[in-house]
């Protein structure tokens, strides 16, 4: 009987010299679990967490039924944030040693924060009957007397749900989800207080929370994605719907909802990369699919709207655009983006004014976008421009004119208005002037670089042109143009009208 206690004290001494037999290796199994108990505490307190849990998972198998063992690891699991795994531990504990208070005080704050009341308030109570320090004792009755307080505050919450007082009934909420953080129910039910109060986007957070807190929450995935998908966000939707059917492919509403999501997200994405690559007419029926698709929610057909007024604004078809971004306009009335569209299509309807207008109120919401700087100095130089010489008004076509219908108009104008048409000298210095006047403009149209710059506001013509180049040939006189043939795309050639 003293060679046995002596090796027990041996085997809490840690050392090993005296051991031997079937106790023996008990004693450097105990002796085991204490270097990783000693070793987790130390690494535990230098915030060595992860290493600390390694030890004490160490410990635990080597000794399952060590009540500070678990105890250790669920004080681990703790400082890394995995409240979740610490309860089955302080439970083994308090099953291991049911007067060990601090555990059982521990799993009660845990429980309540879970939403659980009933189950924390049992724990509380028991702390209290159970020889508590002072401060122990403290400590439960402050918390059980919060359990008591949420308790009400929940049933509150809950009736005014049913009664429909989204209002009341968020307020109660708030107050419980203050302590009760990881209440799944709670969260579903404030989630579900928002949405009746027209604010989704605020429930997102809560639905996104309830899914993670309750295992297998198809519904929360499913109405956090129809959230996304209602305000516009379909990429988002996508995701979301994904794990639902991660959980349950075979989900009937999450199917359906992720055939919808995933087939407009297709739309969308195929329209952008068509703007991308200019091709506006195709994005423009692109985009009508998308209304097709989905003509319900107010969200798409503002996009559809918004993106169209872009494919015309940058199609140069100018009409069309105007008409769409003023009715997108009218229910976004600060969108940049439109206005800044509009107000390039102003400009190829040369509504210069327009144009300035809708520039300088898209710069009240984006002071320092650069293209809106750059649209203001253009339409001011054009309408300046507008005041003399416009080219685009000589041959009577649009800013947007393609060559061939540039040639076309100068072919038609100067079969109209050639010298060799008139007879009295004074109409004939008339028809001089205005045969010029159209071949400077079809000088300058159909060549690129001279319209260009014509388009940015200068005249490349005008010998008062900051940056000169060809104001010269304003000095020409009639007989420079003799043999010049109005039917050809540019170049000499002798040719001369003759009329019967």
């Amino acid at each position: 009987m003293r060679r046995l206690g002596t090796v027990i004290r041996t085997c809490i001494a840690g050392t090993y010299s005296t051991c031997s037999g079937k106790l023996g290796v008990e004693c450097g199994i105990n002796a085991d679990v204490d270097k990783h108990l000693e070793m987790g505490k130390k690494l535990l307190a230098a915030g060595q967490l992860a290493d600390a849990l390694s030890h004490f998972h160490s410990a635990i198998d080597g000794d399952p039924d060590n009540y500070l063992a678990y105890y250790r690891r669920a004080t681990a699991y703790l400082a890394m944030g995995k409240s979740k795994a610490a309860i089955p531990d302080l439970s083994r504990v308090i099953e291991l040693k049911p007067d060990f208070t601090s555990a059982r005080l521990q799993r009660g704050q845990l429980l309540l924060k879970q939403g659980k009341l009933d189950e924390a308030e049992e724990d509380f109570k028991k702390v209290l009957n159970s020889n508590p320090s002072d401060q122990e004792e403290k400590e439960a009755t402050a918390q059980l007397a919060k359990s008591d307080e949420i308790q009400r505050m929940r049933a509150e919450g809950v009736a005014a749900y049913k009664q429909k007082d989204y209002t009341s009934g968020e307020g109660f909420f708030n107050i419980v989800l203050e302590t009760c953080i990881w209440d799944a129910e709670v969260r579903e039910l404030r989630a579900e207080c928002y949405i009746n109060q027209g604010e989704p986007g605020k429930a997102i957070s809560d639905l996104k929370a309830a899914s993670k807190l309750k295992s297998d929450n198809t519904g929360a995935f499913y109405k956090v994605s129809r959230i996304y998908y209602e305000l516009g966000d379909h990429e988002m939707s996508l995701s979301e719907i994904r794990e639902c059917l991660k959980l349950d492919p075979d989900h009937k509403e999450c199917f359906s909802h992720y055939k919808q999501v995933k087939k407009l997200n297709k739309q969308i994405q195929s329209a952008e990369e068509l703007i991308q690559e200019g091709r506006y007419e195709d994005a423009v029926s692109k985009y009508g699919g998308v209304l097709i698709t989905e003509p319900n929610v107010p969200y798409y057909s503002l996009l559809v709207q918004e993106r169209r007024c872009h494919c015309y604004s940058k199609n140069q078809q100018s009409t069309e655009a105007i008409k769409e971004c003023t009715e997108f306009l009218e229910k976004e009335t600060d969108n940049v983006n439109a206005l800044k569209d509009r107000a390039e299509a102003y400009i190829q309807e040369e509504m210069y004014e327009e144009a300035i207008r809708d520039y300088e109120t898209a710069q009240q919401h984006s002071d320092n976008d650069k293209q809106i700087k750059e649209g203001i100095e253009k339409a001011q130089r054009l309408m300046k421009q507008s005041l003399k010489r416009d080219y685009y008004k000589i041959l009577g076509v649009k800013r947007n004119a393609k060559k061939q219908e540039i040639i076309k108009a100068y072919r038609k104008l100067a079969q109209q208005w050639h010298p060799d048409n008139f007879q009295d000298e004074e109409e004939k210095k008339r028809a001089e002037k205005k045969f010029i006047e159209i071949a400077s403009a079809k000088e300058v149209l159909t060549d690129p670089e001279k319209r260009n710059r014509f388009d940015a506001g200068e005249d490349p013509l005008d010998p008062e042109s900051q940056q000169g180049g060809g104001g010269g040939h304003f000095h020409r006189g009639w007989n420079q143009w003799q043999g010049f043939n109005p039917f050809s795309s540019g170049g000499p050639f002798n040719f001369k009208f003759h009329f019967n």
